[in-house]
């Protein structure tokens, strides 16, 4: 059921609206969402004198809307609250959007901010990717199908020179971005500087033999106050992006690396944590705000969610929706999706049709698990590409490519 019990008409581009699903008895949610919008945001107002009322009038959050979806719930109806927070109470910064429009409240029972509207003028303020679809395509060379990219595996403990090889083995493969594994922080064996620098001799020396030289994408790890001198040395030293666990460092450390015109590679976004924010259906953040539409806002140019196809997944409605805030027309360049777990050779049509091209094809266990190694983990996904795109099944096209054929016989194959 969908009953409307008020909603306003004039939102504007002084407001950000944010929409709440929440539970609550029917009788109570008028006042529960005038609570919400003044509680936010001014903090009371009946006990002020009309001079400050008319002072504060315009910081004021207002209720724009209330809808009853679901009035036989147990414990209360469920509804989805819309209230319009000024955008002259924030600072531009996602500290000061999180804590106004779910701040306290995401600690009043059951609530889930559902929906986050910015007007155009607040989004300019925000960075957005410096590269994008486009951007990451040029710097990569890379036109007419998707990225290629392996997850590094195994790293904490390993010497430099062990790391090497296993850097050497994936980009045999062809692959066009090796990334590190985000829980890769430990540098007693091997700096992140020292990596960037053998991995780029390592992929030329490969690329002598394959004409594709593989970039790396380093995990930029350590105190926040250091990251921008840190990220700006990785990258004049040939680092190919930056790995970012921006949940845990937060959107504004994004942000920062993403205005800094001295840091000149793609930020690639990690999701780890997010999970806390996303997780329940009943609570938090939904997945699309976080993994989608801050991302953009805050500066990854390739953004990493987990898959409709592996044991950690969204779901398919979900990952529309966050597919749609990376790829919307809107002031910032798009942003190139990185669907990962569950990727493996044989899921590549279907990928070509849940994603299209504009896309990365993320695999750690779908290359690292080949039978014939890394290197031919890497190959399998450039054969199913090649058939995707000649129109040919999978199954045909193994026939004749040894690389492909192991990894269907593993792992199996979507029509």
């Amino acid at each position: 059921m969908d009953d409307t019990i008020h909603a306003g008409t004039d939102t504007d581009s002084r407001y950000v609206v944010a929409t709440y699903r929440l539970r609550d008895r029917a009788d109570t949610l008028e006042a529960r969402a005038e609570g919400i919008a003044i509680g936010l945001t001014i903090g009371t107002w009946t006990d002020l004198p009309n001079a400050r009322k008319a002072q504060v009038a315009a910081h004021c959050g207002r209720v724009e809307g209330i809808r009853v979806i679901d009035e036989a719930a147990p414990g209360g109806v469920i509804a989805e609250i819309d209230i319009a927070y000024p955008v002259a109470n924030l600072d531009t910064t996602f500290a000061s959007l999180l804590t106004t429009v779910f701040g306290k409240l995401s600690m009043d029972g059951e609530i889930r901010l559902q929906r986050l509207h910015l007007p155009e003028d607040l989004e300019r303020a925000y960075p957005g990717p410096k590269f994008g679809v486009s951007g990451v395509r040029e710097r990569f060379g890379v036109y007419g199908r998707p990225l290629v990219m392996s997850i590094f595996k195994a790293c904490a403990g390993l010497t430099l020179d062990e790391l090497v090889d296993q850097f050497g083995e994936q980009a045999a493969g062809g692959v066009d971005l090796v990334k590190d594994d985000e829980i890769f922080f430990s540098e007693v064996h091997a700096s992140a500087a020292e990596r960037v620098v053998a991995y780029r001799e390592k992929a030329r020396e490969v690329a002598a033999q394959t004409g594709r030289e593989t970039a790396y994408a380093v995990n930029l790890t350590g105190p926040v106050h250091q990251l921008r001198d840190k990220a700006k040395r990785l990258a004049e030293l040939g680092a190919g992006a930056l790995l970012v666990n921006v949940v845990a460092y937060g959107f504004d450390v994004l942000a920062d690396l993403a205005r800094d015109p001295d840091i000149s590679v793609p930020i690639l976004a990690h999701p780890a944590v997010s999970g806390a924010l996303y997780g329940s259906p009943n609570y938090g953040i939904a997945a699309d705000i976080v993994l989608g539409q801050l991302m953009r806002l805050a500066g990854a140019d390739m953004g990493i969610f987990p898959s409709m196809y592996g044991s950690v997944t969204l779901g398919g409605e979900a990952t529309e929706q966050l597919l749609a805030h990376l790829r919307k027309d809107g002031v910032h360049r798009k942003v190139l999706p990185a669907p990962s777990a569950g990727i493996y050779p044989g899921l590549v049509p279907q990928l070509y049709r849940d994603f299209g091209i504009d896309l990365i094809l993320n695999a750690g266990g779908g290359i690292h698990g080949h039978p014939g190694g890394a290197s031919m983990g890497g190959q399998a996904f450039f054969d199913a590409i090649s058939a995707v795109q000649q129109g040919q099944s999978l199954q045909a096209a193994a026939v004749d490519k040894p690389a492909l054929a192991a990894a269907i016989a593993k792992w199996g194959a979507r029509a």
